[in-house]
């Protein structure tokens, strides 16, 4: 596997940028139109899993050349997360690894170390997600890539952060949504907390990380120098708590389980239908008027009791109870007619067979 990566090396994969040279001159590299933004920017991918290979499948999108590095003979744990498998590769690995060239160096091995030094020398941004100290005690932590690529971009991505009583912890998406508080705030209102449906903290670092890589490059660009990137999957996910958490800081109020509602606005959140369900959200006056009309119930809209939405959230239980017992009597497909070009925010909850056969969805064009 070390002498595949040499080759690699010698036939020039990963010939180009690098090596302290600036980032773009504020036009495409290529001169065709649809040159993409980060075109010749080159990236030494160290990460396994979701939020490392997340945040440089988003790199590769926008163009960048993503060279991931994996383990001889084993490679990134998801290739054996399934079924379902497409041939030997798990959907999950393909999923968040497209727009990428990989090969195999065993990092513990000196000769290893050394072709993802050289490697480094010619990338722009170096990303790893390692349990901190790790990476160092093989000689590649920030320092050492640092001294010999000092233009280098170095994200490290963890599970608690590079220092304190649980940095040395291994990072899993379950694990950090459940320590964060994103699990207690998730689930129906008298249940159990539930993981949310996909790794939404993974996501939300893979996220952050990207984000702070293209800052990292631009401030490269202008100092013509290198930094180190601390991105962790508690921090993000904490601060993806928005209003839940200044509500306690602020407030010293405590969060509880809404369901498919929302703590602050009422009516917001799922409703039964006939055969389905249908989410609807009154994020105004108006807008609770005009579900009124819909729901031929006008005498709800100068009800004393449901004026606002302080006092919607105040008799929520009571309004919630005549709101759900006139979205059953139909079907989700009446409902939506009816509230088709009202200005209203409403949808249906859809299974992956109908998201994938939605309209709009196919208009946007996510799958290609």
């Amino acid at each position: 596997m070390l002498t595949r990566a040499a080759a690699l090396w010698r036939t020039g994969l990963l010939s180009g940028w690098g090596g302290g040279r600036g980032l773009w001159t504020g036009r495409p590299q290529s001169d065709t139109d649809n040159a993409k933004p980060l075109e010749g920017v080159k990236i030494l991918d160290l990460t396994r899993v979701l939020a490392g290979p997340f945040a440089t499948m988003n790199l590769g999108d926008l163009g960048a050349e993503v060279i991931k590095v994996e383990r001889p003979g084993v490679g990134d744990d998801t290739r054996t997360w399934g079924p379902p498998f497409v041939d030997t590769e798990s959907t999950y690995f393909l999923s968040v690894n497209r727009n990428k060239k990989s090969i195999a160096v065993n990092i513990k091995d000196p000769q290893g170390v050394k072709i993802i030094k050289e490697l480094a020398a010619v990338c722009d941004v170096f990303v790893e997600n390692y349990v901190p100290g790790k990476l160092s005690a093989m000689g590649l932590g920030y320092e050492d890539v640092d001294k010999i690529a000092p233009h280098i971009v170095y994200c490290s991505i963890t599970g608690y952060g590079q220092t304190g009583p649980m940095s040395q912890r291994a990072g899993y998406d379950s694990v950090a949504s459940a320590i964060s508080g994103l699990m207690y705030i998730t689930g129906p209102e008298d249940g159990d907390p539930v993981r949310p449906g996909v790794a939404m903290t993974d996501l939300a670092t893979g996220l952050y990380a990207f984000g702070a890589i293209m800052a990292g490059l631009i401030q490269r660009y202008r100092t013509g120098r290198g930094l180190f990137i601390d991105c962790n999957l508690l921090s993000s996910q904490v601060a993806c708590l928005t209003q839940i958490a200044a509500n306690y800081l602020i407030g010293q109020k405590e969060a509880k389980r809404w369901g498919t509602a929302h703590g602050s606005i009422v009516p917001y959140q799922a409703f039964k239908t006939k055969d389905g369900y249908l989410v609807v959200g009154a994020g105004n006056n108006q807008q609770f008027a005009t579900i009124c009309k819909i729901l031929n119930l006008p005498e709800l809209i100068d009800d004393s009791k449901y004026k606002t939405n302080h006092l919607r959230v105040q008799n929520r239980k009571e309004l919630i109870k005549i709101l759900s017992a006139r979205f059953i009597e139909e079907v989700t497909k009446k409902w939506l007619c009816l509230f088709e070009g009202s200005g209203i925010p409403y949808g249906p909850i859809n299974s992956m067979k109908e998201i994938f056969e939605e309209p709009q969805a196919s208009q946007l064009r996510p799958i290609k």
